[in-house]
């Protein structure tokens, strides 16, 4: 039985779809998708590049708006309809995208983006200490030096602590929910398996729920709750990790459990 689902609602979606252009260019990225995702739970979004996780997820954020459906925050509908409920809509929401390069502004030292973090949570009154005190346990979280960092800039560092930095930033902000895009597909393996550990770490210390979005299934098996496998902007297939994973109903769940490599079986390394 999946536990989380006898916590409260946290966010959840009905008829949720996007729609870009018109006419002959209109294609439909996400298509009239339901889901619920509880306090604490982890759960991960599968499918393919174009399968309209992304897509799912930039709406779930608020970045970019629903053409129909509706999305609902704490059981409630939510209401970002102006820059000041955005911005109290983010304090709980917030996300790790797969390129960290991408996701600092290069002109901002890392002092800068941490305090930042504290600002959002109504510290920027803090005296200098406090707030030197608050980053440092941040950074030490993730195993990052923050003595180290002060008066760097975010490109000064390797992909992986880019992203052991992102996290530091959301163990300074706590938000509710957390998005993480594709986290570790741009670090190298030994990052990886660092990354998902300090994003368990994360949830367990904070509960929060932590939704991962991704094309490899076997990740969301190996840390989901609840698996939601997405194919051409639908939700096909849905429910607990060992359901989904381990008995499979849909086609294309099974085509994307046969693409991974097992380990018991002699693997094809012709087709690489």
């Amino acid at each position: 039985m999946n536990m989380a689902s006898n916590k409260p609602l946290c966010l959840s979606g009905k008829g949720v779809t996007k729609i870009f252009g018109f006419g002959r260019t209109r294609t439909v990225a996400v298509d009239h998708v339901e889901f619920s995702f509880h306090e604490g739970e982890i759960v991960s979004i599968v499918g393919e590049s174009g399968s309209g996780k992304t897509t799912l997820a930039k709406m779930l954020l608020g970045l970019i708006s629903t053409t129909e459906g509706e999305i609902y925050f704490q059981g409630k509908l939510r209401d970002i309809s102006s820059g000041k409920k955005k911005q109290e809509y983010w304090r709980n929401i917030q996300a790790i995208f797969q390129d960290p390069f991408s996701a600092y502004n290069t002109f901002h030292k890392i002092d800068a983006v941490l305090l930042d973090c504290i600002r959002m949570r109504g510290g920027g009154g803090l005296p200098r200490e406090k707030k030197v005190e608050l980053m440092t346990e941040a950074c030490s979280f993730v195993n990052l030096k923050f003595a180290e960092l002060t008066n760097k800039y975010p490109f000064e560092l390797s992909g992986g602590q880019m992203q052991r930095l992102m996290i530091a930033r959301i163990f300074l902000l706590k938000p509710k929910i957390l998005i993480a895009d594709e986290p570790t597909s741009m670090i190298d393996a030994c990052s990886r398996a660092t990354i998902l550990d300090y994003l368990m770490k994360l949830r367990d210390e904070t509960g929060m729920t932590l939704i991962f979005i991704t094309h490899d299934i076997g990740l969301a098996y190996y840390v989901s709750d609840t698996v939601y496998i997405m194919e051409h902007g639908k939700i096909v297939e849905s429910g607990t990790a060992d359901n989904v994973i381990l008995r499979p109903q849909q086609p294309y769940t099974k085509r994307l459990l046969n693409d991974v490599p097992k380990i018991y079986e002699e693997w094809d390394l012709s087709t690489v």
